[in-house]
């Protein structure tokens, strides 16, 4: 059925408010599915689609034959069934509209990487720099169309520069492409119900003589604001692009997914736990099939109130052993409240790559006390069981000469590319201070080794040097006024052996200082 027009706005176009810094390139498609719960069920001829209004029941969506006959949304059953005996009519099924809607923008993913769901029958699409690739906005407006028709369903389409802007256009039925920063023009013909406003407020707003979004738009947003509240004024400004208004882009669907609903809510830990090892199962035995391991794992279980919680673990290595895994859940399955319990658990696998079979040892490579020798899965398990309790990372080389930049932390099956050359052919303490701490010294010349070290009141005494080894700043990443470094490797009359350095060069009006960087033992 079509839509009604937007209705007529005798008032001039506004001024167009300023685009907030960066929306002006926002490029939105808004799609608008009208006819979405008669078009997924591939319904023919006459048909309606009525839901339950307290004691009433209502039409909330009919085909454009039933419509031609006379038949309104919002119209009551009995008189429609009055006007069209043969009507064919089918109740509302909103959580399977919302499931259709939901598949509709996995499908989006294929021309944006930026799909968002506009409930309860829209989508936006993210065409930011895209428009080229179909030749130009408009080609695509006729590409986005004729993708849509060829899956059988009616869509209203509009781009602008602003979600609410687009979507607003394409839920008025006025399909056209807004120019960047003229989206208060396009919209000031509109109706009040194009920004979705609430109906207690589009009521007040008509009792006050604004009839259009373009009366609305010349208004003062401080006396809106004190009548209706903030949010008016909110939704006004995301329209027009003067604040900005970003997507919630729907995330793709995971490759690997095992889900199961339950008739009985699950509230204790050993029926969590026969759950998710079932889940565990059926999880693994995709990857395999697959021949894919995975590195992070998500628990997510949906509470009877609606909320949800959920758990992560990572492996280091890829991973489908259910047992491994389910001794990692159980180190965090204490965490979830399951309140008056869990209807659904939903366990997916991310980080997938390639994991052959594993390769059985010969009895013969058995050791002599019967055990298989360890092996590398052995320490990756070990190693994934401790980084569920305490952090673990290894000091990993990097290609700088600069002691604080030359480690870095590695995860403890990270890939490292070893520096040519490394290590260096000069010592390094086996702790480096993660901030150097001033000292005094005292030096018989300014560019000799000192003799006396002070750090605060406690003062040292040098007995053996060796050095310098001087450190040219990293021209391609410092500073111009960084200093060169002179490091010596100094040995207290204590028996410690400290690493300093001198920084700046001993020459008339450059400044010098020292500093403790590092300790040997």
């Amino acid at each position: 059925m079509a839509a009604a027009g937007p209705l007529p706005c005798p008032s001039a176009s506004p001024p167009a408010r300023p685009a907030a810094p960066g929306a002006a390139s926002l490029r939105i498609a808004a799609l608008h599915l009208p006819l979405l719960p008669i078009e997924r069920r591939r319904l023919t001829g006459a048909a309606a689609i009525w839901t339950s209004e307290g004691n009433r029941r209502l039409l909330v969506a009919v085909s454009p034959e039933a419509a031609a006959a006379g038949l309104a949304i919002g119209q009551a059953l009995a008189d429609a069934e009055a006007i069209l005996p043969g009507l064919a009519l089918h109740p509302h099924a909103p959580e399977a509209d919302a499931v259709w809607l939901r598949r509709l923008g996995h499908w989006a993913l294929c021309l944006t990487p930026r799909p968002a769901l506009d409930p309860p029958d829209g989508l936006l699409l993210d065409i930011t720099g895209l428009a080229h690739l179909h030749g130009g906005e408009a080609a695509l407006h006729r590409h986005l169309a004729a993708r849509f028709a060829r899956l059988g369903l009616t869509a209203r389409i509009a781009i602008a520069g602003t979600p609410a802007a687009a979507a607003g256009l394409a839920r008025s039925g006025v399909e056209r492409i807004v120019p960047p920063g003229a989206e208060a023009e396009a919209l000031a013909p509109l109706p009040l119900q194009a920004l979705r406003l609430p109906f207690a407020s589009i009521a007040m707003l008509h009792r006050l003589g604004l009839r259009c979004l373009g009366d609305l738009l010349r208004q003062p947003r401080a006396p809106l604001a004190r009548r209706f509240g903030p949010e008016l004024a909110a939704r006004l400004d995301a329209a027009t692009g003067a604040r900005p208004a970003p997507l919630q882009p729907l995330r793709p669907p995971p490759a690997f997914l095992a889900a199961r609903d339950l008739l009985e809510p699950l509230v204790t830990r050993e029926a969590i736990d026969a759950t998710l090892a079932l889940l565990l199962d059926g999880l693994c035995r995709q990857l395999a099939e697959a021949g894919q391991g995975a590195r992070r794992f998500l628990l997510q279980a949906f509470r009877v109130d609606g909320a949800v919680q959920a758990l992560a673990v990572g492996t280091g290595l890829p991973s489908r052993d259910p047992r491994h895994l389910a001794r990692l859940f159980r180190e965090r399955l204490e965490r979830l409240e399951p309140g008056f319990g869990f209807e659904r658990l939903a366990l997916e696998a991310h980080a997938a790559a390639p994991l052959a079979a594993p390769q059985l040892a010969l009895p013969a490579a058995r050791s002599a006390g019967g055990a298989a020798p360890p092996s590398g899965q052995a320490l990756a398990e070990l190693l994934d069981r401790l980084s569920q309790r305490v952090t673990l990372w290894r000091a990993a080389p990097r290609p700088s000469h600069w002691p604080e930049r030359a480690i870095w932390r590695a995860g403890p099956f990270e890939a490292v590319q070893v520096p040519p050359g490394w290590p260096g052919s000069a010592p390094r303490p086996v702790r480096l201070l993660r901030r150097p701490l001033p000292l005094s010294a005292v030096a018989l010349l300014p560019d000799a080794p000192p003799s006396l070290l002070r750090l605060g009141r406690t003062a040292w005494r040098v007995t053996r040097t060796e050095g310098p080894e001087r450190l040219a700043p990293e021209w391609w990443r410092d500073r111009p006024d960084r200093a060169c470094r002179d490091y010596y490797r100094v040995e207290l009359a204590s028996g410690a052996r400290l690493w300093v350095c001198r920084a700046g060069l001993a020459a008339p009006g450059e400044a010098m200082t020292w500093w403790l960087h590092g300790r040997f033992e």
